[in-house]
């Protein structure tokens, strides 16, 4: 008998909020969706509907966890600190563009963050995330945020955690890692979602 393929993983970005709409870095600032990123992020229930998710790990920041109840899985869901937003110290509420004006070459996923997280500590936080859901026996969801998820999927393949600024992603939008013959894959990235109304 053939063993069964390792289980995927889908990653889930939260909705739009204010921040994500000016470009504000939002690390540990609880903000909320706004009513479009609400509109978008209860789409994702439809698209989701085809997974029977063994296991549904949340980032405990309201954005992330409203996400997860719009898209059906928050009675499912388990609060986990580690897929909380990088911790961007002194540059939190900042725009890339106020950062470079004063730091012109500077890349959040090389330099890290005054007073914040080093893209080391990040990358330690997601080895841990991935260590736990690659022992689930059936397909996992993570809802999360951009950074954090960026840097999970690089070293899903195994990547440094710089690796992650070759991967963008959208706000509500669905990511699929997977296997290739044993070996770590992605079988979907940033998958966009619209209301259908």
């Amino acid at each position: 008998m053939a063993a069964s393929a390792p289980a995927e993983v889908v990653l889930i970005r939260h909705g739009e909020t204010a921040w994500s709409l000016s470009g504000q870095h939002t690390g540990c600032t609880d903000i909320p969706l706004t009513a479009h990123g609400e509109a978008v992020a209860s789409e994702l229930a439809r698209m989701l509907r085809g997974f029977d998710f063994h296991q549904v790990l949340c980032s405990p920041l309201q954005r992330a966890r409203r996400t997860c109840e719009l898209a059906g899985l928050g009675t499912q869901a388990v609060l986990e600190p580690d897929l909380v937003e990088w911790n961007y110290g002194a540059y939190e509420g900042r725009t890339p563009a106020q950062i470079r004006a004063e730091v012109p070459d500077w890349l959040v996923f090389r330099d890290g963050c005054p007073g914040g997280e080093s893209p080391q500590a990040v990358g330690a936080r997601v080895d841990r995330v991935i260590a736990r859901v690659r022992r689930v026996d059936g397909p996992v969801a993570l809802f999360a945020h951009g950074h954090v998820l960026r840097v999970l999927g690089a070293r899903w393949l195994g990547l440094p955690p710089a690796g992650g600024a070759h991967f963008l992603l959208d706000t509500a939008t669905l990511t699929v890692l997977s296997w290739y013959r044993g070996r770590p894959a992605i079988r979907c990235w940033n998958a966009p979602l619209e209301p259908t109304a």
